[in-house]
């Protein structure tokens, strides 16, 4: 998993409540095997007219938040059925950051677990968010829990377990990694009692 410590990156605003894991990425694309593949379907029904061109209307389809890596949205995010594959189309589609009201607690760990920073504001926070310029680079500073703005520093908490993996790329196969002495003696130790 790729660390996240200071990130900066452009905005894009998504301010609808209670998105669930069947928008983010419908259960049509979901006969994949891999992790990667799912951003280009993610938000399709949105994303895309019946025809198959892009929506214009659709915020990710702006031409000025195409560089877009951090996702500005509303409450309760993620919410609906448990897909792990809503994490993986975010990430895969280029998302580091979501910035919310809420999350499912489900779709919160799915993500973190993927290396995906999940953020909460309240809502003032997260509207001026929303109004910043296509242009204008943010910084997500994870080890001091503070996203920056040219105008502003919006404080946020996080879990210090989850911090410490994020920062330093922990996914649980790394943290059982962390234990392979431990193992191996265990599994050595049973070897030797059914040789």
């Amino acid at each position: 998993m790729e660390p996240i410590k200071v990130h900066k990156g452009k905005t894009v605003a998504l301010m609808n409540n209670n998105i669930d894991t069947d928008q983010i990425i419908p259960k049509v694309f979901l006969k994949r095997i891999e992790k990667t593949g799912f951003g280009a379907f993610v938000f399709d029904e949105w994303r895309f007219l019946k025809n198959g061109d892009p929506n214009p209307d659709f915020p990710l389809n702006d031409a000025d938040r195409q560089e877009a890596t951090i996702l500005i949205t509303g409450d309760n995010f993620g919410c609906g059925s448990s897909r792990e594959h809503a994490a993986w189309a975010l990430k895969d589609y280029r998302f580091r950051v979501i910035i919310a009201g809420s999350y499912s607690d489900i779709f919160y760990m799915n993500s973190l677990k993927n290396g995906l920073l999940l953020i909460e504001l309240p809502q003032d926070q997260r509207d001026a968010l929303a109004q910043l310029s296509a242009d204008e680079t943010i910084e997500i500073d994870l080890p001091n829990q503070v996203v920056r703005t040219q105008a502003a520093e919006y404080p946020f908490d996080i879990d210090p377990t989850w911090k410490h993996k994020l920062e330093n790329g922990i996914d649980d196969i790394t943290e059982t990694m962390g234990y392979k002495d431990e193992i191996d003696a265990y599994e050595a130790k049973w070897d030797n009692i059914y040789a």
